[in-house]
């Protein structure tokens, strides 16, 4: 193994080891009060919130766990992508820049190290 590719690993999964150190631990919380009034304050439907979370725990587990295939593991970077994105809108239009938006930034940037890692490692 080169140091390159020894790099790489490193990089890879530092970046997708905080992202599932972040995503992960929400199912457990899904249903407490802050969560549940953050969905709210947002002006989302708790039907979303549920499907959010429940969605962000298998996407979480899929980037984490290996034995993907490359295809599914695409996918779950996508739909963090999204999540991500969205956050980020969501958080801005309602607070404004004085609010949270950044954090949905921080964590689509360490996603996307992580997506760039992934396929440099893929190519090895």
């Amino acid at each position: 193994m080169t140091a390159s590719t020894k790099n790489t690993k490193i990089i890879y999964w530092l970046t997708t080891g905080l992202l599932a150190a972040f995503i992960l631990p929400g199912i457990f919380f899904a249903g407490s009060k802050m969560a549940l009034e953050g969905t709210a304050h947002l002006g989302l439907p708790l039907w979303f919130h549920w499907e959010l979370s429940i969605g962000k725990f298998i996407g979480g587990l899929i980037l984490i766990l290996p034995f993907f295939p490359k295809r599914i593991k695409e996918w779950a970077y996508v739909a963090f992508g999204i999540d991500f994105i969205s956050a980020a809108i969501a958080l801005l239009a309602v607070d404004g820049p004085s609010g949270m938006w950044y954090f949905p930034v921080i964590c689509l940037v360490m996603l996307i190290i992580s997506y760039i890692t992934y396929h440099q490692l893929k190519e090895h």
